[in-house]
């Protein structure tokens, strides 16, 4: 298959080591990581590459190394060539590679911010907050949940969104095919200069892999079909629909 890859470049390293090993043609094209901080613009930006690569007319299928990301890839629509996309929030999954274990280590504190070799060498800010409470349109002022919920709900809520922890650990995934960059012991001195501990989580790239190597199953990408859209279910199992 000849593919198009459009990719964050937040996963640059891991897009390169996976599309060296794949057995398809692929053609990256990278976008800023700051993209994600105006998602209506990075959507414009994303449709503009698509629309451009269905017109080229050479490509099997378009992919997106991309989640939901604040509703970035929502209404992205395929032309003449399918689009592939990963049921996810947003990089935190595809970086840990699976649902599950983002679940497992951010599914007390959907907002809790993180790093990873992508975000530490790309741009000024090293450190990225999840996208899921926002995208579950958990996003709101503790007013404004009062407003809409009532005080005892809205405590509830607040108190599931951001627990009272003492845990301030500096949170890194460590992808291990990486791992000699030694980004670690650059995190270490930096929580170490806040008054932290560092927590590595380690990372995977098999989503990354079975994106750009064809293995697409239902469960973990979903597949446009030229003609329609992505659209979000906004839970933690199906994530994007069409």
């Amino acid at each position: 298959m000849k593919l198009k890859f459009i990719c964050c470049e937040v996963f640059f390293r891991e897009a390169c080591l996976a599309m060296a090993a794949s057995p398809h043609v692929i053609d990256p094209e990278f976008t800023p990581k700051g993209a994600h901080d105006s998602p209506d613009k990075l959507r414009e930006q994303l449709q503009s590459i698509i629309d451009r690569t269905s017109e080229d007319g050479t490509y099997d299928y378009i992919l997106l190394g991309f989640g939901l990301c604040g509703n970035a890839t929502l209404g992205l629509t395929a032309r003449s060539i399918p689009l592939v996309i990963p049921r996810a929030h947003d990089c935190c999954t595809i970086l840990l590679g699976s649902r599950r274990k983002f679940m497992e280590h951010f599914g007390d504190n959907l907002s809790a911010e993180w790093s990873s070799v992508g975000y530490a060498e790309r741009g000024t800010n090293y450190l990225r907050e999840a996208d899921s409470g926002r995208l579950l349109g958990l996003d709101k002022s503790y007013r404004e949940l009062v407003e809409q919920y009532g005080e005892e709900n809205a405590r509830y809520i607040w108190d599931t969104l951001y627990p009272a922890t003492e845990n301030n650990d500096l949170i890194f995934i460590e992808i291990p095919e990486t791992a000699h960059l030694n980004f670690r012991q650059k995190f270490e001195e930096i929580a170490s200069q806040q008054g932290q501990k560092l927590k590595v989580i380690q990372g995977d790239m098999r989503l990354v892999r079975a994106l750009v190597n064809g293995d697409w199953n239902d469960e973990e990408f979903l597949v446009v079909p030229p003609g329609k859209s992505i659209r979000a279910v906004y839970d933690h199992e199906k994530i994007v629909t069409i």
